[in-house]
């Protein structure tokens, strides 16, 4: 007996920004995929631009046999993405099979349902245009048309094996009913192909969430759960591959200065150049004066900085930093800096993430501050925002950028904050500051709380703020308590009693 000798599965990239990368390098070749989901969660727009990036990327022509939505409906609700169906069509790269429902014909069932017509019209396009990719959406229509399932999964079955001596690539995508649980509405539906992705539409906390999970691929590795994904204006999906990020940054020795000369001595002679600093402190307490003084810093030496801010517009953050003796516009106008503004709410965090790494890589910056994370958190989930965090701090520390974030804690005077717990060990520093209620008069106070790979000074020190920005002085004595928000005040004779008995 001759034993075939057997190939591993070969892939396809399919041109989806991130899904290649989940994807451990694209669609099996030659297979058929399952893309299932609930009403809403693209998978039209999965199938339309798995052919359309064959074309713009591979030169694969490719056919669309539509079940739901007419072709004009389609080439209509596309051109938003950048997709134009209709020159690819006249150059002949693209053809449609219309098995879209006419709405004054009414189904009627005679017979055994057969998809035997249908299969020579796919065949004829497929050998027409010599296409390499087709999708089928939505197959689930079938269903919703004729009630004998069991001969439908059977001509499924029929149209997959054609697909496979075809030698194409094939997307099918199908309806479910709930975010979790059957793979499609029918049952049967993910049996008559190889491979199964789920996108996600998910409901939490009145915001939604996007996902894709590649739930097998028969054959061929992938990477294990859902990645978040939004659906952009002129490009599509982009899948944020968050969990596939490895650690591979490089390491700097170099030092850069955070923009206040007394701050680089308490860090042990200023920041890494490739490090994440996170500020942690209550409202008012400096934590935007901070971001301007290292924007500044950066700016007088010599390097690019990029400015995002959620909480103030330009007016604001030009005003308040004239006040502190720095002139932002007149950077701007230079080219040293950039300042981009915008609330939260007018985007999701996946958005927000795709929009901050483009303008990074536009603008080239050497350094970057984000102000604030805690207006970000509040228009997402805790798992979304976390995955953001993760997602922008890695970013800038495999381009060697210095980051300085942000964050707001919940109390007047200290204590726990969110933020830091979701983000405290992806920082490389955390400085904290802090109010410090003295004799009846409100002081402020900062630390360095955290610097990896450096000495660092472990007092908290007094400062304050004046039209020239802010002074760090001498540290607090006699009192303990500011970090956790309940300050208290000993005598001398008292402090040394405590001495005394930690010394025995």
């Amino acid at each position: 007996m001759i034993i075939e000798q057997l190939l591993p599965v070969e892939k396809i990239k399919t041109g989806i920004t991130g899904f290649d990368i989940i994807s451990d390098g694209g669609l099996p070749k030659e297979r058929t995929t399952l893309v299932t989901g609930s009403s809403g969660s693209a998978k039209t727009v999965f199938a339309v631009q798995f052919l359309a990036k064959g074309i713009e990327k591979f030169n694969a022509n490719c056919v669309f046999i539509t079940f739901e939505e007419s072709p004009n409906d389609i080439r209509r609700n596309m051109i938003s993405l950048g997709f134009d169906i209709v020159r690819w069509e006249k150059d002949g790269k693209w053809v449609f099979v219309d098995a879209s429902p006419v709405p004054e014909i009414e189904n009627i069932e005679a017979g055994e349902f057969n998809l035997g017509a249908l299969l020579v019209r796919i065949e004829h396009a497929i050998n027409k245009v010599g296409a390499k990719r087709v999708a089928m959406d939505s197959i689930s229509a079938i269903f919703t048309q004729f009630t004998d399932t069991t001969n439908i999964r059977k001509e499924l079955f029929r149209i997959a094996s054609a697909f496979k001596k075809l030698r194409v690539t094939v997307i099918l995508t199908a309806e479910r009913i709930q975010e979790y649980g059957e793979i499609a509405r029918y049952g049967v539906e993910e049996f008559v192909s190889d491979n199964v992705v789920i996108l996600r539409n998910v409901l939490e906390g009145e915001k939604r969430r996007r996902t894709m999970e590649i739930l097998k691929f028969r054959g061929a590795t992938h990477n294990k759960g859902e990645y978040p994904f939004t659906i952009i204006p002129n490009q599509g999906i982009i899948v944020i591959p968050l969990s596939a990020i490895e650690l591979k940054q490089k390491s700097s020795e170099v030092r850069i200065s955070s923009g206040n000369i007394t701050l680089d001595g308490m860090c042990g002679g200023g920041i890494f150049r490739d490090s994440i600093i996170l500020v942690s402190g209550a409202t008012g307490t400096g934590k935007t004066l901070m971001v301007t003084e290292f924007i500044a810093g950066g700016a007088k030496n010599g390097e690019k900085c990029l400015l995002f801010a959620f909480e103030e517009s330009r007016e604001q953050l030009f005003r308040n930093a004239i006040g502190w003796g720095i002139n932002f516009e007149e950077m701007e106008k230079l080219g040293k800096i950039k300042v981009v503004c915008e609330y939260p709410e007018t985007a999701g965090l996946e958005d927000h993430l795709i929009k901050i790494r483009k303008i990074i890589q536009e603008f080239k910056p050497n350094r970057i501050a984000v102000d604030s994370l805690s207006a970000l958190e509040r228009v997402s989930i805790p798992k979304g925002f976390r995955e953001f965090v993760i997602g922008i701090t890695s970013f800038i520390k495999h381009q060697e950028i210095a980051g300085l974030f942000t964050s707001t804690t919940p109390s007047l005077m200290g204590g726990t904050s969110i933020t830091e717990t979701h983000i405290s060990t992806i920082t490389d520093s955390i400085i904290l500051l802090r109010y410090v209620e003295m004799f009846g008069e409100m002081r402020r106070g900062i630390t360095v709380l955290k610097m990896r790979g450096s000495i660092h000074d472990k007092q908290i020190r007094e400062f304050t703020i004046d039209n020239q920005g802010m002074h760090i002085g001498k540290p607090f004595r006699n009192i303990t308590g500011i970090l956790s928000g309940v300050p208290q005040h000993f005598t001398k004779d008292e402090i040394e009693r405590f001495r005394d008995m930690f010394n025995e």
